[in-house]
């Protein structure tokens, strides 16, 4: 028999459960959890050896969710994987407003000078990089300021450029390539103007040997030809909420399609990180800050 005070119960743990829910979603798991989320990939183009890839994607810096603290322990965590290459998928400044403190992006640069891995640390932008640059905003492209600051840090960054590593290592010698960003200049309301020429960044690479696309938004990735047996994006967060392998709200014209992992499509794969931070709101909820490690053709 349903009484009052069963009802009364029951009421109190649905909203206990919600606000408990609540509190993981907007403070432990997007300012407390880490993990590492390991990709094992092998896509039908990649004829080189055993390559492990450490990927940090949209940090969106700022307290009290990612502060410069935990960047420094991001780092060390990074560098203890052992990887052969550290890449930085872009979107360093914060994507929302609910921060109690700015973390200036010379400190992030500072910090992440600090990756190290034997093929050494690329790093591409991210939209918010652009957005956040108001001078390169009303210039209509480059340079870019946060740019600026990685490379005086020591950290390149590739801006539609193809660079040929690991001739010489187990891994087999690769092309790594880096697109600009496919959002990056504000054109209207909800309007944007693209820096990627992947045409031009392709025409860098002079021979057969594999190739792989770093690309903020994977979008592109119906557009990117078999030449580049795999593609590196970021920029979706998985969503920040996800469950069951689907995320309600993705900021991609494809719904879930690249919101989140690893998809393959004919003969070329995509790896899409989680990331580290948020955007918008900051909730994180199924989908828990990480660094992701891939390894090809293990």
């Amino acid at each position: 028999m349903i009484t009052r005070r069963g009802i009364l119960k029951g009421l109190l743990g649905v909203f206990l459960a919600g606000l408990f829910t609540s509190a993981y979603g907007f403070f432990i798991e997007p300012a407390l959890r880490l993990r590492v989320k390991t990709r094992r990939v092998t896509p039908p183009g990649w004829t080189g050896g055993a390559l492990k890839i450490a990927v940090l994607a949209d940090l969106h810096m700022g307290e009290p969710f990612v502060s410069l603290k935990r960047l420094e322990r991001i780092v060390a965590r990074t560098n203890a994987l052992g990887a052969d290459l550290i890449v930085i998928l872009g979107d360093l400044e914060a994507g929302h407003r609910f921060i109690s403190g700015r973390v200036p992006m010379e400190d992030t640069a500072r910090v992440l000078a600090g990756l190290a891995a034997p093929m050494g640390v690329r790093a591409i932008l991210g939209n918010h990089d652009w957005w956040h640059d108001r001078p390169a905003q009303a210039r209509g492209g480059g340079p870019n300021r946060i740019a600026g600051l990685l490379r005086e840090a020591g950290v390149p960054v590739m801006q539609n450029e193809a660079e040929k590593l690991g001739e010489g290592s187990a891994a087999g010698a690769f092309w790594l390539a880096g697109l600009d960003d496919q959002l990056a200049i504000g054109v209207g309301h909800m309007e944007f103007r693209g820096l990627d020429d992947l045409p031009g960044t392709l025409a860098q690479i002079t021979d057969d040997a594999p190739a792989i696309l770093l690309a903020h938004e994977p979008d592109i990735f119906p557009t990117v030809p078999d030449r580049f047996c795999l593609t590196l994006s970021g920029h979706t967060h998985g969503g920040q909420v996800r469950f069951f392998g689907y995320s309600p709200v993705v900021p991609s014209k494809f719904g879930n399609r690249y919101a989140y992992g690893h998809v393959r499509e004919g003969n070329r794969d995509l790896v899409v990180s989680g990331g580290i931070g948020c955007s918008i709101l900051p909730v994180r909820l199924g989908v828990v800050p990480e660094i992701t490690l891939i390894e090809v053709g293990a």
